[in-house]
């Protein structure tokens, strides 16, 4: 018993990686997410055609479940799991994702608005008829390439015979490993011109086959806003194309008026229409804009119809234009004309195209009229060989009837051999000698007919023959002739565009920028009301003196201020967040309000308050800040004027924190409280003024281990009083001392 000797084979790791991860990433974008520039498919989409072509589910004959299609395309052509096929097959179907669709659905294939389509087992399927007149037909013609499938049991086309350029037709969508394709559908009728104008002029700029093919033609409809940069688009094949929804404006009774959208842009199909309401439900909520009062969904399988309604004497101009710059009423598609071109990715621009489809046609009309001529050739042979035998078709008789067997009969045919054969005479035996039917002849002598003997048959027959010598002599004539073959594909795509081309949908022109011109909104007084989780919101004045001591009760923090202000968060870390009023939810006394987090930087996992301010209150006014460690300063109220949704309101020693922030003036006093109940009061005006990024200077001297825990900013009259260890100090009353003193003991 012999053993094999192991080798062992040493190499650098990073060289197998790198090859298995570049053989990897061929292999998926080869063969599964880019398609192919002659039929425009991807792997997926071509087999799923063929298996339903296979099966016969044609678009004249009833329908058939989709599960079946989907488990035979899996199970002959396609083993990466049924999902991919349902997917595939589904999106061919919709109408709003392809611009023409190959799949026929019956049942829920799903919706524009993101609904997903029901189960296979619920679902039938057929093909189209343009898909079998012009993605299938010719098959059986040798027109391509057959390889085997994954196992070898079966045979499957490499590319399918199309007529026109899918890929622009329906365009593509596909992600793959390290590159992506995005090509955006166009129209039929316009793509089969610019193919002919191609055939007829192969030196055709972009620029005049634009003329032709002004851009994309989008199933949901919309606008291309963005026409002059197209031409740069389709001759790099890359680039945006900016697209906005189709919007009309209505009259309403009472003077007001609405705005109805009546189609969308392309990429906001699906989820995104869900996504847009909800922006729009944003804009009014952050009042962005007061002037929208309800919108609606009202689209049905008539089509898109999203309605907004609006205040009387509202912009609706102005509000379209709001929509174009804040949702997705206006949008990008993002082009990137990447394809598989002899089997190798490649980006290509409008012409290159089109001038690999139309070499396809050539190469398929080439093979297909080849088939077509070596097939009459095979039928004038045999209709020649039939009409000869009806010449001699009694010596033909005599043959059959002397003869012992099929062979025997058929070497007389064909060779002349008429050795073991009974004629009746000498005559006919010469004669039958001298025959000289070739192979295919013999056959079809010896399989006809005794009926075809009958005149009228004999009649039909050579009627047949001058048909197909008329059929050779075109197939020989466009087999010939470039310009012949040319003429002949042209009357053909003719053909296919009179009878499935549809109107344009999408209108393509040069839109001026949205410009938005924010309403200017009266400010009026608000008080923000702020409770013990962190939770925001503002009412009006009057609503909140109506719910005074309900507000006392329920809110930690309660500022008036104006509507249209700003409020400074100073946190113990030192920071202040700012707050626009108008981001903060103005409304009803019992609303719930939202987290203030999610309006500024603020973090109250993190941070605590020290002090909420109005930015309008520090205008020309000094803000004192005290820390635990007894570090005090006066800030110019107008360096916090900012822009910065956060910035760092003063500097901290390690380990410190701001206890106190506040506006004093300088005949004001501060009074620090420390751990150990020692008490200062000092005057505002001898606390030196700092900038926001100065540490301060010490206001008590603190001993050891200790910390300031309270800080007072007292006016004039002002009288309070706090509790210590069951005595009441009035601090109004405390002797004024000097800064950086240990103060009194209490």
């Amino acid at each position: 018993m012999s053993v094999e000797q192991e080798q062992i084979i040493r190499t650098e790791y990073s060289e197998i990686m790198q090859k298995s991860y570049i053989d990897y990433a061929m292999s998926v974008i080869v063969s599964r997410a880019l398609p192919d520039v002659r039929d425009g498919l991807k792997p997926v989409q071509r087999r799923t055609l063929y298996d339903m072509y296979e099966l016969g589910v044609r678009y004249d004959r009833p329908y058939r479940k989709s599960a079946r299609i989907v488990g035979d395309t899996m199970g002959k052509y396609h083993p990466h799991g049924d999902s991919s096929i349902y997917g595939a097959l589904v999106v061919m179907a919709q109408d709003f994702k392809y611009g023409l669709p190959l799949v026929d659905g019956h049942g829920n294939f799903g919706s524009i608005e993101g609904d997903g389509a029901a189960a296979m087992r619920y679902t039938e399927a057929r093909l189209q008829k343009i898909t079998q007149q012009a993605y299938l037909a010719d098959l059986d013609k040798d027109v391509v390439d057959f390889i085997p499938n994954f196992d070898a049991t079966e045979k499957e086309p490499s590319v399918l015979p199309v007529r026109i350029p899918n890929i622009l037709v329906n365009g593509a969508e596909g992600i793959a490993v390290g590159m992506a394709t995005s090509i955006p559908p166009h129209n039929l009728g316009e793509v089969i011109d610019g193919v002919i104008a191609y055939m007829k002029d192969p030196d055709l700029t972009t620029e005049e086959m634009m003329e032709i093919i002004p851009g994309p033609d989008f199933p949901t409809g919309g606008i291309v806003i963005n026409k002059d940069e197209l031409k740069a688009i389709y001759e790099t094949g890359s680039g945006r194309i900016r697209l906005r929804g189709k919007v009309e404006i209505e009259p309403v009774k009472g003077g007001r008026e609405r705005i109805v959208i009546t189609e969308i842009p392309y990429t906001m199909i699906g989820a995104n229409i869900g996504k847009f309401l909800n922006d729009v439900y944003s804009l009014v909520e952050t009042k962005k804009t007061t002037d929208i009062v309800d919108i609606s969904n009202q689209s049905s399988k008539e089509g898109i119809r999203i309605v907004i309604e609006l205040k009387k004497g509202a912009d609706a101009q102005n509000i379209c234009n709001l929509l174009y710059k804040k949702t997705r009423l206006e949008d990008t598609f993002g082009v990137n004309m990447l394809v598989v071109a002899d089997g190798r990715p490649e980006t290509m621009g409008l012409r290159d195209i089109i001038r690999h489809n139309v070499q396809f046609q050539y190469q398929l009309a080439t093979r297909k009229y080849t088939t077509l001529l070596n097939r009459e050739r095979e039928k004038q042979e045999v209709q020649e060989g039939l009409i000869k035998a009806y010449d001699v078709i009694d010596l033909i008789i005599e043959i059959l009837r002397g003869s012992k067997s099929r062979e025997q009969v058929k070497k007389c045919l064909v060779e002349g051999v008429t050795e073991g054969i009974h004629f009746k005479s000498k005559l006919s035996e010469k004669t039958a000698s001298m025959l000289h039917f070739t192979e295919r002849q013999a056959n079809a002598i010896l399989d006809m007919r005794l009926y075809r003997l009958i005149g009228l048959e004999i009649e039909a027959l050579i009627k047949e023959h001058d048909e197909t010598m008329k059929n050779i002599a075109f197939y020989e004539k466009v087999l010939g002739s470039r310009a012949q073959m040319a003429k002949v594909l042209m009357k053909e795509l003719k053909e296919l565009k009179k009878e499935f081309a549809v109107p344009r949908k999408t209108a393509v022109e040069n839109a001026a920028e949205a410009v938005y011109q924010e309403k200017k909104q009266e400010a009026i007084p608000v008080m923000l009301l702020m409770d013990r989780f962190g939770y925001v919101k503002s009412v009006d004045v009057p609503t909140y003196e109506r719910n005074k001591e309900a507000a006392d009760a329920e809110f930690r923090r309660i500022i008036p201020c104006m509507s249209d202000d700003k409020i400074c968060l100073f946190t113990n870390t030192g920071q202040m967040h700012l707050v626009k009023m108008s981001d903060v939810p103005f409304g009803k006394f019992r609303e719930k309000g939202i987290p203030v987090d999610n309006i500024c930087n603020y973090s109250s996992s993190s941070e605590e308050l020290a002090a909420i301010l109005c930015l309008s209150d520090l205008k020309d006014k000094k803000l004192l800040f005290v820390t635990r460690t007894s570090m005090i300063k006066l800030v110019d109220g107008a360096e916090f004027d900012v822009s910065k949704r956060t910035t760092a309101a003063t500097k901290l020693a390690e380990k410190d924190q701001v206890l106190c922030v506040g506006v004093a003036a300088p005949e004001d006093t501060l009074v620090l409280q420390s751990e150990k109940n020692y008490f200062l009061r000092m005057q505002v005006g001898d606390i030196p003024e700092k900038k926001k990024g100065a540490i301060g200077v010490r206001g008590m001297r603190l001993g050891k281990d200790e910390g300031i825990v309270s800080a007072w900013i007292l006016q004039a009259d002002a009288e309070i009083t706090v509790k210590v260890k069951d005595r009441e100090v009035a601090l109004n009353r405390l002797h004024i001392g000097s800064r950086d003193s240990r103060g009194v003991k209490r």
